[in-house]
């Protein structure tokens, strides 16, 4: 009795474990699904998934190639993976300007202290 409790309280934990994982993992262009699967751009002729975000035909998603309607795998409209991995970027590219900017500055002191030097 003790066992099969164990061993369910060990299954559900996995369970809720891998939809953490699917929750957390679906920020930008997911690179491969919780589950191992890889990921594919899939076009949707129209919504198959009550969840399905765009009720337009011709609707793109990142798909897990294992993917099922169970809320373990992803499936992700294309737009919001594409939004969020620009607004990464955008970030990105904004902490290396202010990087690039500081590191002027730090080259500025010092030709300067080598300029005292040489005098």
């Amino acid at each position: 009795e003790e066992k099969r409790r164990r061993k369910e309280m060990e299954k559900m934990k996995q369970h809720w474990d891998m939809v953490g994982f699917v929750a957390d993992g679906q920020y930008g262009i997911p690179r491969r699904c919780p589950c191992g699967g890889f990921i594919k751009n899939d076009v949707s002729p129209s919504p198959k998934f009550k969840h399905d975000f765009n009720t337009q035909p011709d609707s793109r998603y990142f798909t897990c190639t294992k993917f099922k309607d169970d809320g373990l795998h992803f499936r992700q409209p294309w737009v919001f993976g594409v939004e969020e991995e620009i607004a990464k970027l955008v970030k990105k590219v904004e902490e290396q300007s202010k990087t690039i900017e500081e590191m002027r500055k730090q080259i500025q002191i010092q030709a300067e202290e080598i300029a005292k030097l040489k005098t």
